[in-house]
């Protein structure tokens, strides 16, 4: 079943602290788990940013939502338990509990007047009601990204090719790989014509070498292409590779990557503008914005 939104999650939420006893975060999201038989890919499935698990996120929302109607009550460090308030709506035996049904309590009403308003439909139809704060962010942020990332991606498309070499070079030198941008240069003018655009070395020494190719393409790039750059590095005597385009990659080339000895990273046009962006190549920050949360530790220790 789909992850329930952190509305649907209230009621059951609350339940799991009908016994009276305090409950620990982590012990009612397992208990939720189970209840709304989520698989073990519907838990690990992550918000836009990576860093937190959805259904973790609605949970932790709806905990938030009961807090602020003071239906449960935190008495340490992730832990809750129910009050007077709260068995008194579990007494009445709603059939849910959602954000209208807290209105009715006026500590819940501040706190809901405090945010920012929200219109009521999302631009794809769902219901912006049924969505985290959180969420809300994060797809927006998500939304920003993927039209920057078609946008920088649009742009080195219409770059030279011998810029391209070196942005490629540019951006393997953010990633931590070849020291210097002034040694990744060096390595660049070093370049002949053997199916090679730039080489950096993976250690100071030079020890370990990474060729590269970068082929500013607007069509697929087919398995012949990547099977001349492997010719290419085994007369360097090369294992390593990493070939870089602005279009994508056929699946024959994908697989034929998969089968030989030498190892090839092939980074396509969507991945390269989403390596550009975390490694601020070619990108410049407008605004910045921190999500912050209480410290518990902080109160704890007073």
């Amino acid at each position: 079943m789909p992850i329930p939104d952190y509305q649907t999650l209230m009621l059951p939420l609350l339940r799991c602290f009908a016994d009276g006893k305090e409950h620990s975060v982590q012990d009612v999201v397992n208990t939720l788990a189970r209840e709304f038989s989520l698989t073990e890919e519907e838990l690990r499935e992550l918000l836009p940013s990576g860093k937190q698990p959805v259904f973790y996120s609605r949970v932790g929302w709806a905990k938030t939502y009961l807090v602020k109607a003071r239906l449960i009550d935190k008495v340490r460090r992730s832990h809750y338990v129910i009050t007077r308030r709260g068995r008194e709506v579990l007494n009445e035996n709603p059939s849910e509990i959602k954000n209208e049904f807290l209105a009715q309590f006026p500590e819940f009403t501040e706190f809901r007047r405090r945010e920012v308003q929200k219109e009521t439909q999302s631009k794809k139809g769902i219901c912006k009601e049924e969505k985290t704060p959180e969420e809300v962010l994060e797809e927006a942020y998500a939304e920003l990204r993927d039209s920057l990332a078609q946008e920088l991606l649009n742009t080195v498309k219409k770059s030279t090719p011998a810029f391209f070499e070196r942005l490629v070079v540019e951006l393997l030198v953010r990633m931590g790989y070849g020291g210097s941008r002034r040694e990744a240069a060096r390595a660049v003018g070093q370049v002949g014509d053997e199916g090679i655009d730039g080489i950096i070395d993976q250690d100071r020494l030079g020890l370990d070498t990474i060729y590269i190719q970068a082929k500013k393409w607007d069509q697929c790039v087919g398995r012949p292409e990547i099977q001349r750059f492997v010719g290419a590095l085994a007369g360097k005597r090369a294992k390593k590779g990493v070939f870089i385009t602005t279009s994508s990659f056929s699946q024959e080339a994908v697989r034929y990557v998969s089968t030989i000895e030498a190892r090839i990273v092939l980074i396509d046009g969507k991945r390269l503008a989403e390596l550009m962006i975390d490694y601020d190549v070619g990108v410049t920050p407008v605004t910045t914005y921190q999500l912050k949360r209480v410290d518990s530790d902080y109160f704890n220790n007073g």
